[in-house]
């Protein structure tokens, strides 16, 4: 889905047969300004996503853009400014919010998150934990929020968990299949493969034929340990209840990942607004 698919069908969901609140009460040719007002700190993301929701209702607008994604702002900035039919304004509001709202929480979190472990080598990824239809958006926020995108979705990488391993009968039994797969397939993606515990990682080892070893819900210490097996062979990633108290202690392992579901399906809204300006 693209960014102008997407804004499409949200404004249909939105609008349906008419705002009939600003058609009963706003003239049609009632012209005005908004600003958008940032009510809590944070990074503000879904900046761009807002000016193709004010062009796709109404190319007559015009937004005066202050604050960029990915800037840091406070309780009182103006993210921007909009001018043109008051209708239009007021159609596109929500969405708006809704959208930036959204975005400029996991941004901020995301970049609570990087701050956390700053000084590490480690790249803070986000997960397939998003909201339907707007995975796009969420994993775009996580990038602006100073993150790193994993798979977008389970055609761009394979990544064999725990389920897949058992119902493969195995570890080097669901590598083997992988890499026939791929082969049978003319597939050039990668191969990441979830280990539960050291005897595991052992095994892959063994077997070969991945490009990433995930630990999952390891202790710090068995991920170091982890790390310490693998020596650089194949990328390695942590992931599996890290929280903001435990993310700096996996870092500091050597990992060269860290994947964070929390990023996406547990944020905060950041509280925005849009008021007229009179």
């Amino acid at each position: 889905m693209t960014i102008e698919e997407f804004v499409l069908q949200a404004i249909r969901e939105d609008i349906g047969d008419g705002d009939h609140s600003s058609l009963l009460s706003v003239p049609c040719d009632a012209c005005g300004k908004a600003l958008l007002l940032v009510k809590e700190n944070g990074i503000i993301a879904g900046v761009n996503v807002a000016l193709k929701v004010f062009e796709t209702i109404d190319q007559e607008l015009t937004v005066n853009i202050f604050k960029q994604d990915g800037t840091q702002v406070f309780k009182g900035d103006i993210v921007l400014e909009v001018e043109g039919r008051i209708r239009s304004i007021l159609m596109s509001e929500r969405l708006v919010l809704n959208i930036m709202q959204r975005m400029s929480g996991i941004a901020t979190k995301t970049a609570y998150y990087c701050s956390l472990v700053k000084g590490t080598h480690v790249k803070l990824l986000d997960t397939r934990k998003t909201t339907p239809n707007m995975r796009m958006l969420e994993k775009m926020a996580v990038k602006i929020g100073g993150g790193e995108n994993h798979r977008f979705g389970l055609y761009d990488m394979i990544m064999l968990k725990d389920n897949h391993v058992d119902y493969a009968g195995g570890i080097t039994q669901a590598i083997r299949k992988a890499q026939q797969y791929l082969s049978d397939n003319h597939l050039n993606i990668k191969v990441e493969i979830e280990t539960r515990n050291l005897q595991e990682v052992q095994e892959v080892m063994q077997a070969g034929g991945v490009d990433r070893i995930m630990f999952d819900n390891f202790t710090p210490e068995d991920v170091r340990k982890g790390v310490e097996l693998v020596a650089h062979t194949y990328e390695t990633e942590a992931s599996g209840n890290i929280t903001e108290s435990t993310i700096l202690s996996y870092a500091q392992t050597g990992v060269d990942f860290i994947s964070v579901g929390a990023l996406t399906h547990s944020m905060k809204s950041l509280d925005l607004s849009l008021k007229a300006k009179i």
